[in-house]
């Protein structure tokens, strides 16, 4: 019940992604309770496989499609071509808008392994993608299994729904696609909901990039993400945290470095779970249990518990998005994080974990080279 008064509060309250629009800047890239009364100039478009190119009067036109025995006898326009599939090792591109705007909203709901089904996301007229991540953890769902999300950027309802509603404007044009890695064919309900508007031009462009360590080496930390060049802001972090020890496993710190930061941070936290939101091991302490929660800005909401048998390891699914409180920095940023837990004698253990990310940042373009996508086996989860 706590949780739903939050997330209410938090969409009563909330404010325009900072560097987006402004005061006085009310052109459609931004809608919340704060300016949904004002005017605007800005065209309401809509992708989905019953319309791929989001034309003006141009949706549920098909007249053959996946759906087309299921539509026989009611023909066009009755959900002839609602899905999508993708054969395996294809690429599909699910979106390209030309002109200046920005996408408000992601729903979508592919089948098969999470892990294996790559979404990337191309700003203007950039030839590397500025978003690249498997689409379960891009959507907060990096073990494969359904977990609900209720916060304001990443909502995962039941059914295996995802819905992003990060705001991702561009000036010239706009292209997403999907990659099946998969050795079977992927089925993909979606819909990608833009505004065709002027960008402001304080506007940066929306990133974000997964990694994956595992196990991390001995008194080694873990990288979120680092050689980010630019102008920007910080603005989330998912985790999908595997642990290979008994025991509490979240005295890490998160540290960034902005702006030429080398061997110290400028910002130093105190523990993993006090970033996510949370305090002493996310415990009930009357149940003596991990509490799961899911609230407008930060969440833990995957614990996945051994059962006996083959599913041996502890698993843990955390967000922290930096809407109210972004991460700016001016020239460059890195962030990390360490894994540790408790050895003998009251000393820390560094672990060696099986650790992924998402980072979640705006920033000027042009971006720095991601660094390359682990391989298909490396991207696995067992």
């Amino acid at each position: 019940m706590r949780s739903k008064v939050l997330f209410i509060l938090g969409l009563l309250l909330c404010a325009p992604l900072p560097g987006l629009a402004q005061e006085g800047q009310h052109d459609g890239l931004v809608n919340n309770l704060s300016n949904i009364h004002r005017i605007s100039n800005a065209k309401t478009r809509s992708i989905s496989p019953e319309n791929f190119t989001g034309e003006k009067g141009k949706g549920g036109m098909a007249i053959e499609g996946v759906a087309s025995y299921a539509a026989r006898d009611l023909g066009q326009g009755w959900k002839v071509n609602p899905f999508i599939i993708i054969e395996p090792g294809k690429t599909f591109t699910l979106a390209e808008i030309n002109g200046s705007g920005a996408i408000q909203h992601i729903w979508m709901t592919p089948t098969g392994n999470w892990r294996f089904s790559i979404i990337r996301m191309y700003w203007d007229d950039e030839k590397e993608p500025s978003v690249e991540a498997p689409v379960g953890d891009f959507f907060a769902m990096g073990w494969g299994k359904y977990a609900p999300v209720a916060s304001i950027p990443v909502v995962v309802n039941p059914g295996s729904a995802f819905n992003s509603y990060w705001p991702m404007p561009f000036r010239k044009k706009a292209r997403i696609t999907m990659e099946n890695l998969d050795a079977q064919a992927m089925r993909l309900y979606y819909q990608i909901d833009y505004a065709l508007t002027q960008t402001p031009a304080d506007a940066a462009y929306f990133h974000a990039q997964f990694r994956r360590v595992n196990p991390l080496p001995y008194k080694q930390v873990y990288t979120i993400v680092d050689n980010v060049k630019g102008k920007g802001h910080y603005v989330g972090t998912y985790l999908a945290w595997g642990v290979n020890n008994n025991g509490w496993w979240g005295e890490g710190e998160i540290k960034f470095y902005l702006d030429g930061d080398k061997d110290f941070p400028t910002i130093n936290g105190t523990g993993t779970e006090d970033y996510f939101g949370g305090s002493y091991n996310f415990e009930n302490k009357e149940k003596k249990l991990y509490e799961e929660y899911t609230t407008p800005y930060l969440g833990l909401i995957q614990v996945i518990k051994p059962d006996g048998l083959y599913q041996a390891q502890q698993r843990f699914g955390l967000y922290r998005w930096h809407i109210p409180d972004p991460v700016r920095f001016d020239q460059d940023l890195r962030v990390t994080i360490q894994a540790l837990g408790w050895r003998s004698g009251g000393r820390y253990l560094p672990l060696k974990d099986d650790i992924s990310s998402v980072a979640f940042w705006y920033q000027t373009e042009p971006h720095a080279a991601f660094p390359k996508l682990p391989s298909k086996d490396e991207l696995e989860v067992n």
